[in-house]
């Protein structure tokens, strides 16, 4: 038996679950056109008093990792690191990409290939590519999409392309009869968070509290600010 809290913060979408082995208790999403993840601890506090059990029922704190935003991913590692801390908890990460192909698993035949992908800077995508169980064929990388980009992948199978940087390969790869594309933009989700971490609880895939660190992919590039004009 494991009671885990769950927080996906990758994207401007913030949510928070709460699972026992796996199956949902309580959720709580904020859809928002700028980062959400200032509201973070009261979709926890939400997700508490929804479904009757505190915090320190806990067995587990678990988070998306990324990739995603950099901005949102430190939030939710240092929210659940925190969380970890103070009740002295273990706590899993899990991939934002593996756990956003979770939720289109069932939806399309086997022999359709899934790729998440998140939106990153220009024409560039955060993705990898999944069977239609959830297990990776292609690994977490940044790619910048062209005419070329998955066209071998595309030569064999059909690709179910999702997520909020799907846009970008819609534009350049729709003409491909094997290109396809959900028409509602899959968001990252801690619902799914929850349960590939009910797995990895199962099968002690804990982090170091102390030392574990988003996985960003890229390393962070700022932007200079505007010269003032006075």
């Amino acid at each position: 038996m494991s009671l885990i809290l769950s927080l996906d913060t990758s994207t401007t979408v913030c949510s928070v679950a709460l699972h026992r082995d796996g199956a949902v208790l309580a959720c709580f999403e904020l859809f928002t056109e700028k980062s959400s993840s200032g509201m973070l601890t009261t979709l926890i506090q939400n997700v508490v008093h929804d479904s009757g059990h505190p915090l320190s029922e806990l067995d587990a704190v678990a988070v998306a990792k990324g990739p995603g935003s950099y901005t949102g991913l430190r939030i939710g590692v240092s929210t659940a690191k925190g969380l970890c801390f103070a009740l002295d908890k273990p706590l899993l990460a899990i991939n934002t990409l593996e756990a956003m192909a979770w939720q289109v698993n069932g939806f399309y035949p086997a022999s359709y290939a899934l790729c998440p992908l998140l939106d990153a800077r220009r024409m560039e995508v955060y993705c990898a590519v999944y069977d239609s169980e959830g297990r990776e064929k292609v690994p977490t990388s940044a790619q910048i999409i062209d005419e070329q980009s998955f066209v071998d992948l595309l030569a064999q199978q059909p690709v179910v392309f999702f997520g909020n940087g799907a846009a970008k390969c819609r534009a350049i790869l729709a003409h491909q009869p094997n290109a396809v594309f959900p028409e509602q933009v899959i968001h990252p989700s801690a619902r799914t968070v929850g349960q590939l971490a009910a797995l990895a609880y199962r099968e002690g895939r804990f982090e170091s509290v102390a030392d574990f660190e988003p996985y960003y992919l890229k390393d962070f590039v700022g932007t200079k600010p505007k010269k003032l004009v006075v």
